[in-house]
């Protein structure tokens, strides 16, 4: 059962043990990600220094799926734009948001512009 959806904010604190680490782990093995949100993680990874193979090694070993982004995710992130905006939400940002949507789940994120949205999902913020 899935406990929340990490956005790639939350992925790279965890992968950094920077503060709110500790919350990422405590739901590792009952989260996942959307590969947009994967996408967003391995960039800021290489940003870091880390090299792609050495950055996706390191992601794979914690086995969290990986849900993909397909037609109807993508009506739903259009949807949150409005509801977003004011907060200056990417499309990343509202990837995570309409995955946790979509499986009715919460999100975590380290973000806290997010706390000004109210979109119909739970935010964790893990710091």
């Amino acid at each position: 059962m899935t406990e929340a959806v990490l956005d790639a904010s939350a992925l790279i604190a965890f992968l950094r043990d920077e503060p709110g680490a500790d919350r990422v782990a405590s739901v590792l093995a009952n989260c996942c990600i959307s590969a947009v949100n994967l996408s967003e993680t391995l960039s800021k990874m290489i940003e870091y220094g880390k090299p792609l193979d050495a950055a996706s090694y390191q992601i794979e070993r914690l086995r969290v799926p990986v849900i993909g982004f397909e037609a109807e995710s993508a009506k739903i992130v259009a949807s949150l734009w409005k509801e977003s905006r004011a907060a200056g939400l990417s499309l990343g940002d509202r990837a995570c948001l309409a995955l946790g949507l979509k499986i009715g789940c919460p999100v975590m994120t380290t973000d806290k512009a997010w706390s000004g949205c109210d979109v119909g999902v739970k935010i964790i913020q893990i710091r």
